[in-house]
């Protein structure tokens, strides 16, 4: 069947807009061809530097005929009524079909030629693209991420015909900007426009791109005993940044490794687009271990990777050397950076930090590094920490955010940190070398007497430390890694508890799909922390340790010191008008944030394929341990996915329901149990001897947290409640009988409602 080609070729499109550019181009094509009864076979679209493609295999030539029923007014309407529905359709009252005293009309309409629907679908498309950005050119009104230069529309072989906005559709399309002749070409159909395109120096598929950069990189590296450092989000930038990309490589001043590999990486990323090199063999280079300089950081290789978007006559050599002054022009503003953070140091920084608001309504980043300082210290006795040095660390985390390089490069707080907190001496007597005024000059300071300054590098806090403030902010996805350092988790844990307790006490909680402040990252990030690491720490506990560190119990209430962003102050002598502080109430309690854990824990273990409503259970007990939670979570699935648990499940379920519905006529009977009655069934002794037993062995197994073997008590109820409700009536005529009867159904309840809230679980 005919195939459809379109592109829109185009000035440069960026390269974060042509995925998503690709994927709407197939999502409105898609839509207009399903709404006009269009079927076909495939469709496929691509994205690059200069144009989007869209090619539809399998097209029928036409729209096929449709007749459509029509419903007009009952028979018993006015005239009016009928006249206006015969307007509409274009029939006459001969036409027409009585059904139920109502009018009806069959519309015929004949099929529309593809063509015809290709020229109104890509109008529409491009008229409606919804890029992020776009731009008006000329006296047009068309809007396109850059000026739109050509259309290729071909149907079937042959060259649709329309116009937009003064550019008419054709057959013809260009190659390469700069190796690609310079002259348009005429294509037939995808198989000819692809394979023109590469003859002309285009690779139009974004993988292809992709995997010709990698593999032309490694082999470059190889060839010098190198090794490419992977970036597989710089591979997919530099797919959208060249039609025809060449790996070169180049070479860098050595002395420029002296720097952090995280700088010289995101340096070289971010400004550059190259990627890092380190050396395949160990003569060549070595691997830092962690705690050997803290960083588990490959030693980089004095070269880069660039990749061009020509082939050059002299193999790269001048574009190498060009990107090479580029690249030492950025290095060294980095390396300015750094020795400018090292004359700096942590006191300059926190006192910066003064000044730096971090909510109106939760005060200064100096202030929120306060709370957490001190929830780190409560916390670090309860992951095997020392509480000094857990408040050292959390004094320090958040003090990179004032240093130069974090000011440039933001992406590397916390990491930064972690050098200048190995590089930095422990305390420093001596006023700062450099303290920035307001007017960003620095001015020299000399120390007191007596007092003297090391030099950096001399000595630096404990490694424990440094890694602390290193990695406080992991683990920022579900993706990241999880610190497994006390010290670590304990500074992690304050830092995202602060969070949540602090924008959950000003009300400022996630909304569908709104989080602003990333909380529900911050809350998997907590859960991750305690499970992975096995920290037995009740949230119970330390919640209310991170609401009083917001600001001061007063009454069994809490109030925190917030700005008031709706009244205004102003200083009579310098004339700053600013918001003041002001006494705020705390009206939320740590139980919504206890509720936002367990809906966050509930997506973590779905995600792992555990049931949710199995985490409703288990947090219905009261529970704030999650690691005792998800074992019980854990036992409690492998239970009920057994015969006796899931008939013990059922049985739990009549159980309760007899029990509603007793209760809903009068107070249930209350008390202890008669035993022995006269003429009592031997399955309702059996089951009351089984109850017993079973209390017994499920508190010892939940005092030892052996949920499985409580589990294993909990199935040995399972024969005798089944045989209680096949042999035993329990609303029996007899008041005692009855009573004896509600009562041991409520102590089967009872039993398994401490090993899990069984109401909440389906099935």
């Amino acid at each position: 069947m005919p195939q459809l080609l379109i592109e829109l070729f185009s000035e440069e499109i960026p390269a974060r807009m042509q995925a998503g550019a690709a994927r709407d181009l197939e999502r409105m094509a898609t839509e207009r061809l399903k709404a006009a009864g269009l079927t076909y076979d495939a469709l496929t679209t691509f994205a690059g530097p200069r144009r989007l493609t869209l090619v539809v295999e399998g097209l029928p030539t036409a729209t096929p005929d449709r007749e459509e029923e029509v419903k007009g007014p009952r028979t018993s309407a006015p005239d009016q009524a009928l006249d206006g529905f015969l307007r509409k359709t274009g029939l006459t009252k001969a036409d027409l079909t009585e059904r139920d005293g109502v009018w009806f009309a069959v519309i015929a309409s004949k099929g529309v030629r593809t063509p015809d629907v290709v020229a109104g679908m890509v109008d529409q498309i491009v008229r409606g693209f919804p890029w992020p950005k776009s731009m008006r050119w000329g006296s047009g009104t068309l809007r396109w991420v850059r000026p739109l230069k050509r259309i290729v529309a071909l149907f079937d072989g042959h060259v649709v015909p329309f116009e937009i906005d003064g550019i008419k559709s054709d057959n013809l399309t260009e190659g390469h900007r700069f190796m690609g002749g310079g002259k348009p070409f005429a294509v037939r159909d995808f198989a000819d426009y692809r394979k023109k395109l590469r003859d002309h120096f285009v690779i139009l598929d974004a993988a292809e791109r992709r995997l010709h950069i990698l593999e032309a990189a490694r082999a470059t590296c190889h060839a010098r005993g190198l090794d490419l450092v992977d970036d597989d989000g710089l591979l997919d930038e530099v797919a959208g940044l060249a039609e025809w990309p060449t790996p070169i490589l180049g070479d860098m001043d050595p002395a420029f490794l002296s720097l952090p590999p995280e700088v010289v990486r995101l340096s070289m990323k971010v400004h550059q687009k190259y990627f890092a090199v380190r050396s395949s063999s160990p003569a060549g280079g070595s691997t830092r271990e962690a705690g050997e300089g803290g960083f588990s950081t490959p030693q980089l290789a004095p070269h880069f990777v660039v990749v061009a978007n020509v082939e050059a006559s002299d193999g790269g050599t001048a574009l190498a050397a060009g990107n090479s002054r580029v690249l030492s022009a950025r290095l060294d503003d980095a390396r300015f950076f750094w020795d400018e953070d090292l004359k700096t140091g942590f006191d300059v920084w926190a006192k910066k930090l003064e000044g730096v608001t971090f909510h109106a309504k939760l005060g200064t980043l100096a202030e929120r590094v306060d709370r957490i300082a001190a929830l780190a210290r409560e916390i670090a006795p309860l992951v095997g920490a020392d509480p000094d040095q857990a408040e050292q660390a959390a004094r320090l985390s958040k003090a990179d955010l004032a240093s130069a390089m974090v000011g440039e490069f933001p992406e590397l707080q916390g990491v930064m940190g972690g050098y200048y907190a190995r590089a930095l001496p422990p305390s420093n007597p001596a006023t700062p070398a450099s303290v920035p005024p307001a007017g960003g000059q620095s001015r020299t300071q000399s120390p007191p007497t007596g007092g003297s300054t090391r030099e950096a590098g001399e000595g630096g806090y404990p490694a424990a430390v440094a890694d602390a403030v290193r990695d406080h902010y992991k683990p920022q996805g579900p993706a990241d890694s999880v610190p497994t350092a006390p010290l670590t988790v304990a500074v992690a844990l304050a830092d995202k508890l602060d969070t949540l307790v602090g924008f959950f006490a000003i009300d400022e909680k996630p909304t569908g799909s709104k989080d602003p402040f990333a909380l529900r990252r911050a809350a998997l990030g907590v859960i991750r922390l305690l499970l992975e690491n096995e920290v037995r720490v009740p949230l119970g506990g330390i919640l209310p340790a991170g609401l009083r560190g917001l600001g001061r119990e007063d009454g069994g209430e809490i109030w925190l010191w917030g700005y008031d962003p709706d009244s205004k102050y102003s200083d009579p002598k310098t004339g700053v008008t600013s918001s003041p502080q002001t006494l705020i109430k705390v009206e939320q309690s740590a139980a919504d944030l206890l509720a936002f854990f367990a809906d966050r824990l509930k997506v973590l273990l779905r995600d792992q394929g555990k049931r949710h409503d199995l985490v409703d259970a288990v947090f219905a007990l009261g529970d704030d341990d999650l690691v005792r939670i998800v074992r019980r979570v854990e036992a409690l699935d492998t239970f009920l996915a057994t015969d006796d648990g899931a008939n013990l499940l059922a049985g739990n379920k009549r159980a309760a329901n007899i029990l509603r519905a007793e209760e809903k006529k009068g107070p249930l009977p209350t008390g202890e149990r008669q035993p022995d009655l006269a003429g009592e069934p031997a399955a309702e002794t059996a089951l009351a001897a089984a109850v017993t037993t079973a209390a017994a062995d499920v508190d010892t197994a939940l005092a030892a947290e052996d949920f499985a073997a409580a589990m294993t008590a909990l199935s040995r109820l399972r024969g005798p409640v089944d045989t209680f409700f096949t042999d035993v009536m329990v609303n029996s005529e007899v008041p005692v009988e009855r009573d004896n009867r509600l009562k041991l159904l409520g102590q089967v309840r009872d039993v398994m409602g401490r090993v899990a809230d069984f109401a909440q679980i389906a099935g």
